[in-house]
């Protein structure tokens, strides 16, 4: 288990993060601010997103992700700081960005008896020069569902057309909230091979989820957000190599093999500690510990079965904020019941 840190008590100094290859980025957020009464849903928000990327948001329910999106888009004005979109600001005029950001939010509805297709038409009319309506019908697999009526579409198909509504406007910047909450994981999956396709369409993502499998499966870099603070910035894998650089196995061997085994990984540089776990034995070493106990148990003709035990980004999350992670939704829920006399629920 990784030791945990408490969050510092006063945040880092904003820092926007490094692009891939210093390019200009296609969304900036800077030092961003916004409370509801005594309430400060987002504290010093920074980031920075390069153009093509898919970004993520990641933090449980009721962080302050999607009030941050909403002032990013123009939604919610913010009380201090900066939000760019492709150099335009979003807060000074929304309208300066209509025609380059598509937004899907978590609680978009439509009329229950509109169909895929009257839906499509009518929002490809709010746009000067609208995306091909077929074309986003056939990317998003809602072809075959064109005429079916809001209110009888799947799960599943209402958040592929939440996608369709949100790319209709041909926009270079998509926000994507909490994609696929209420999804079961076959429809999670195919959402998430639908987020590259677009983003393999030239469009620059920002995804905003709680879920850390999906951030770990679809995001170049991401931040993550506690209580409204930037706890942790940087791609998946660097985030998670930060938290722990050791290596963790677990093998399993006849039971007359047990002895001999547990000394030789006793003696071996790269293992820094041995634990029987039932009838596993867990291993913790150096980056280097696994070729080392395979070639070592492989000199004694010993052949075991060997599995890596993988970090995560909850290990990140635990890491950074000395809790565990909420994945219940409870916190959301009492903020939301906290703040229906204020302007809104923090998010």
């Amino acid at each position: 288990m990784t030791t945990a840190h408490p969050v510092p008590s006063v945040p880092p100094a904003p820092s926007t993060g490094t692009l891939p290859d210093g390019a200009a980025p296609a969304i900036e957020v800077v030092a961003l601010r916004k409370a509801y009464g005594s309430t400060v849903a987002v504290r010093d928000v920074s980031f920075a997103v390069g153009q093509g990327e898919i970004f993520g948001i990641l933090g449980p329910n009721g962080a302050g992700k999607t009030t941050t999106v909403e002032c990013l888009a123009g939604l919610r004005q913010a009380d201090a700081g900066s939000v760019r979109i492709l150099g335009r600001d979003p807060q000074k005029d929304p309208a300066s960005v209509r025609e380059l950001l598509g937004v899907q939010l978590q609680e978009a509805e439509l009329n229950e008896r509109m169909t895929v297709a009257e839906a499509m038409r009518l929002y490809a009319s709010f746009y000067e020069d609208p995306a091909d309506v077929g074309e986003l019908l056939d990317l998003l697999e809602l072809t075959p569902h064109r005429d079916r009526q809001f209110a009888k579409l799947s799960g599943g198909q209402k958040q592929r057309l939440s996608i369709a509504l949100a790319l209709v406007g041909n926009p270079q910047v998509a926000i994507l909230d909490e994609l696929t909450t209420g999804l079961d994981p076959q429809a999670r999956r195919t959402t998430w091979e639908l987020v590259e396709r677009v983003r393999d369409r030239g469009v620059t993502i920002l995804l905003v989820t709680h879920f850390m499998d999906e951030a770990e499966r679809l995001c170049d870099r991401l931040v993550i957000i506690d209580q409204g603070v930037v706890v942790a910035t940087g791609s998946p894998a660097e985030l998670i190599e930060q938290v722990d650089t050791s290596r963790v196995l677990r093998l399993r061997v006849e039971p007359h093999e047990e002895v001999g085994v547990l000394e030789v990984l006793a003696g071996l540089a790269d293992v820094q500690a041995v634990t029987r776990d039932g009838h596993e034995i867990e291993v913790t070493g150096t980056r280097r510990v696994l070729p080392a106990v395979v070639l070592a148990l492989a000199e004694q003709d010993v052949v075991p079965d060997v599995r890596t035990v993988s970090r995560s980004l909850e290990d990140v999350f635990v890491h950074v904020t000395g809790r565990t992670y909420d994945h219940t939704g409870a916190a959301d829920a009492a903020a939301a019941d906290d703040s229906n006399d204020t302007e809104g629920a923090v998010r």
